[in-house]
């Protein structure tokens, strides 16, 4: 109940100090590109339960169907305001929306599309027990992710089998120890990382 109080408030308090910001960013991308100024995309969240998750549009339309996996910086589908709001992570700041409507939390295993959950172990699927969030310890661990891939000749598969196992396996640990305050230190975190990048 407090996290809810908290997600709650935060985000709609949020939401209004943010929303010049947010209509200025809304802007730039509707005039960097052919597109609206944001993507919705369907991911799983708690109890299995789908959900369209909110981000600021930073592909070209339709780039969903080359693939649902970004690799590397200098994807051909990227906009050019596109990279910037990536890189800073500011495409995320529409989930506020998600986090208001109760879809989301600030803080929980990030939600993940179908095609992949479809893949998840029985122990695996305990992440949707819970509420997906912004940012999670995964997140922070693997903030590079789009780089890591670039290593691998099938990305898709790195993804699959190394990476996306891992991140399960941190969110369940998350799962187990999770708590308030333990919320705000990944919160925390995650704004030391946004500044370090």
């Amino acid at each position: 109940m407090l996290k809810r109080i908290f997600d709650f408030t935060i985000s709609l308090i949020a939401l209004i100090i943010l929303s010049p910001f947010l209509l200025v960013i809304a802007l730039f991308v509707i005039f960097d590109s052919k597109g609206g100024a944001f993507y919705i995309q369907s991911r799983v969240g708690k109890n299995f339960k789908p959900f369209g998750i909110i981000k600021f549009r930073t592909m070209k339309p339709d780039s969903d169907k080359m693939g649902l996996l970004t690799v590397g910086g200098n994807d051909s589908r990227i906009t050019k305001i596109g990279y910037y709001l990536r890189k800073y992570k500011i495409d995320e700041l529409p989930q506020l929306i998600n986090v208001l409507l109760g879809e989301m939390s600030f803080v929980g295993p990030r939600p993940e599309v179908k095609k992949y959950v479809d893949l998840y172990a029985d122990e695996q699927k305990k992440v949707l027990n819970v509420r997906p969030g912004i940012t999670d310890i995964a997140s922070i661990n693997y903030s590079n992710e789009n780089e890591l891939l670039t290593k691998y000749s099938d990305a898709e598969t790195a993804y699959i089998e190394i990476v996306m196992p891992a991140k399960l396996k941190l969110n369940l640990e998350y799962i187990r120890h999770q708590n308030f305050i333990s919320d705000i230190k990944i919160i925390i975190q995650t704004i030391v990382k946004l500044f370090i990048r």
